[in-house]
Formats: structure tokens, sequence, C-alpha cells
């Protein structure tokens, strides 16, 4: 196993792209720190991984609270000594809401969740990973951080700058033994758009240009990326950003 004993910390690991990364490493043989605000679906994540050679912790935390984000690692550090790989997973969507409708509180939620949050946990985390020199931070952002239209302008906004925040840290630290890449799906069958209210002007404007888009993927196509870029055979990979969009973008 590739990850033995490795220790790992994901966020928005109840469903979707982070249930599956933290099934996946955790068949690997990490020891998954799964983080996320319903304890119900962790511990059914936990039942999952039940017979694997690692294992997953559940930690009902909100990332998007500074105190819970201590706790979160502090907790991982007192009780398995270091965290080796984070995995920034965790984030929501705007409603597709244009700039002209877009309120204060929906812009700061989402630039909390999406892109503070994940600035905050690394923070708390990269002097433990230099003090060891070693470490390796995976940010999963989107299609959206990379083009103007595939969300509204928070969510565009936020996911525009946690590809900068990957890259800077990517290559401020690399003298570190600290790697630091991004994801960017297009499309993936998940429950994230299960809450959401589309705003009518919003949905018209970015459907427009979806008729390109050969598919979506699924949560396991994104973990088996997130394990490639954790794993030292991309050992070379740095400050990357990965399209994970079956060719949609490519067009």
């Amino acid at each position: 196993m590739r990850f033995d004993e490795k220790i790992v910390l994901v966020t928005g690991a109840s469903s979707g792209i982070g249930k599956e990364i933290a099934l996946l490493f955790a068949k690997e043989g990490a020891r998954v720190v799964a983080v996320a605000r319903r304890m119900n679906k962790l511990e059914a994540l936990v039942d999952s991984s039940t017979g694997y050679k690692g294992f997953t912790i559940p930690f009902e935390g909100d990332v998007s609270k500074q105190e819970d984000i201590d706790k979160l690692v502090d907790y991982t550090v007192k009780n398995l000594g270091r965290i080796d790989i984070l995995i920034n997973n965790a984030g929501n969507l705007d409603n597709f809401t244009p700039a002209h409708d877009l309120s204060d509180e929906l812009w700061e939620n989402i630039l909390n969740i999406n892109l503070t949050a994940p600035m905050k946990l690394i923070r708390k985390v990269l002097p433990f990973m230099v003090e060891s020199g070693k470490g390796n931070i995976i940010n999963v952002a989107s299609i959206g951080g990379l083009n103007g239209a595939r969300g509204g302008a928070a969510y565009t906004a936020s996911k525009f700058g946690l590809v900068g925040l990957t890259k800077n840290i990517g290559f401020i630290y690399a003298n570190k033994g600290i790697r630091c890449n991004v994801i960017c799906p297009g499309g993936v069958d998940t429950e994230i758009t299960s809450n959401q209210k589309p705003n009518a002007f919003g949905v018209e404007r970015i459907m427009s240009g979806t008729g390109n888009n050969i598919r979506s993927g699924s949560p396991e196509e994104i973990a088996n990326i997130a394990l490639f870029l954790a794993s030292d055979e991309s050992s070379l990979v740095n400050g990357a950003t990965i399209v994970a969009d079956a060719g949609w973008t490519a067009y």
C-alpha cells in the first residue's frame, strides 16, 4: 500500500468527492481524518471503510469557523502525530447568482467557505509540514476557477482565488519539501446542487455555453486524481492545475 500510515485530513468528507477521497485513501492504507458538519454521514463513511488497510476518523466541524479549524488540526496532530496530506475539498455553489443580484451575505459566505477556509487550514497546517520537511496539499477548485461562467460571480471569484493561492503555496514552499496542487473538475455527479435555488438570469447565461460538455464525471474519478497527486509518482508536479472535465474546456 502506497499510503501505509500516512495521515490525511479531508474536508467536506460526508458526501460526493470528499467521501470518495476519504474511502480511497483509507483503502490504500492511510489514516484519514474525515471532516464535515454532518456526523451521521461521517459515521456511515466509517462503516463503509471497515476492513480497509487504513481507517477513517470522523470529525464533526465547520471549516468556515476558525475555532473548528484550530480544533481539527490540533486534534489530528495530538492524536496522530502529524499531517502528511491536507485535502481542501469542502465548498459550495452560489445559486449561479450574477453580480447585479449578489448580496454581501452571499458573497461573504461563498468566499469564506471556498477560499478563506482553505487558506486558514493551509496556514494552520504549514508550520507542522515545514518542521517535518515534507507535506502535500491538494485543493479542489473547479473549471469555474479558470473560466468566467461556470458559476455565479462569487463562486467564480472564489475558485479563481483558490487556483492562485495554490500556485503561490506551491512555489513559496517548494524548497521546504511541500507540494501544493489544485484539481479543477467540470461537472461532477454529486449532491452539491441539491440545495440550490438557481438565479434565472444567471442560469440562462451559464447554460448557453454548456452544449460542448462531453459528460459529467464521477466522484471516484476525482478521488483517483487526488490519490495520484498525493503519491510519490507525482513528485515533479507542484503548483499545477489539473483539469478534469473530459475535454470540455479544451474546445
